[in-house]
């Protein structure tokens, strides 16, 4: 079997992309697609051997289509490849992954995807890398979805169509969840994958990431909500329940009941204290359990504007450009 070919894709990532690329040197065709970086990224990968892929201006960016490039482009320079693997520009391949995950994917005749574990490069720097490096851990074994950086085997990849280009997030759970409708499946691996290096240092990025997860869980929704999976159903109806239902409920009838419904606001120190509870069951220390619960609670918050933003967009026809969370204050 030749070795997988990697895809990357990214935008004025700097010396993430550097290390990226480095860490990949000697893997098969190497593809990297940018998305209108002005850092010099394009030329960066071309001298480190990759073939670049610069997107069309004239249409939205998306992490989704740049991969669909990317993969293209990759198999048009190794044509025999069976794997691909996919990366951000702001993770570091972990050394022996490619090998690892060849194996783990090539095992079962109906995998379609595989994946690993993603930590924090730097985990201790602010408290939005800790809330990230908390989000990545999941459970080895058969799984739902995957994220950005995970390999998969081309054939299953074209069969399914690829990503879905119009999504500005989300696109991997809902590819995974085409192919799962079509019988393979998605496997995680125990062993790490790759170091992410997410440099969030600012509450307004925090927020604009939380709003782009918003929208995603409406469109998500929106698009295979119907369907038997009722895919993103719950999450979008939680997230309407608690981050716009109960504020709007509790400050609307606070003149009518003389401020007896603010009591309603104490819903969300008790979602808290269960979202702590269920954390520290599955081995969260004290700390990371309080963190992951009282952000979860309060990303409720811009997580429903994003909601509201995709229907407002449904309602006027209007597409949304990607969110780059990065660029807030």
């Amino acid at each position: 079997m030749s070795r997988p070919a990697v895809v990357i894709i990214g935008r004025n990532e700097g010396t993430r992309l550097a290390r990226c690329l480095d860490a990949v040197a000697g893997a098969g065709a190497v593809v990297y697609v940018d998305s209108g970086s002005t850092d010099g990224s394009c030329a960066m990968a071309a001298a480190r051997g990759a073939s670049v892929v610069a997107l069309d201006l004239a249409r939205p960016f998306t992490a989704a289509r740049a991969r669909n490039a990317g993969f293209e482009r990759a198999l048009a320079l190794q044509p025999g490849a069976e794997l691909v693997q996919f990366l951000d520009g702001d993770c570091e391949l972990l050394a022996g992954w490619l090998e690892d995950g060849a194996r783990g994917i090539l095992a079962g005749d109906r995998v379609a995807v595989v994946c690993g574990g993603v930590r924090e490069r730097e985990r201790e720097r602010t408290v939005y890398n800790r809330l990230c490096d908390l989000e990545w851990q999941a459970p080895p074994g058969p799984a739902k979805t995957c994220g950005g950086n995970a390999m998969v085997r081309a054939d299953a990849f074209r069969q399914a169509g690829g990503f879905t280009e119009g999504l500005i997030a989300g696109e991997e759970p809902e590819l995974c969840l085409r192919l799962r409708r079509l019988g393979w499946g998605v496997l995680r691996l125990e062993r790490g994958m790759v170091l992410h290096d997410a440099d969030m240092t600012r509450f307004g990025q925090w927020w604009r990431r939380a709003l782009r997860a918003g929208w995603a869980y409406a469109e998500g929704a929106a698009l295979h909500g119907a369907a038997a999976e009722r895919h993103w159903v719950r999450e979008r109806r939680s997230i309407l329940a608690w981050g716009l239902l109960l504020p709007a409920g509790a400050l609307l009838l606070a003149w009518p009941t003389r401020g007896a419904s603010l009591l309603l606001l104490a819903g969300w120190p008790a979602l808290a204290g269960r979202i702590y509870r269920r954390a520290a069951r599955d081995g969260a220390a004290p700390r990371d359990a309080r963190l992951l619960a009282g952000f979860t609670v309060l990303a409720k918050l811009p997580q429903a504007v994003g909601v509201l933003q995709f229907l407002a967009s449904r309602v006027l026809g209007r597409r949304r450009r990607l969110v780059d969370w990065r660029v807030a204050s």
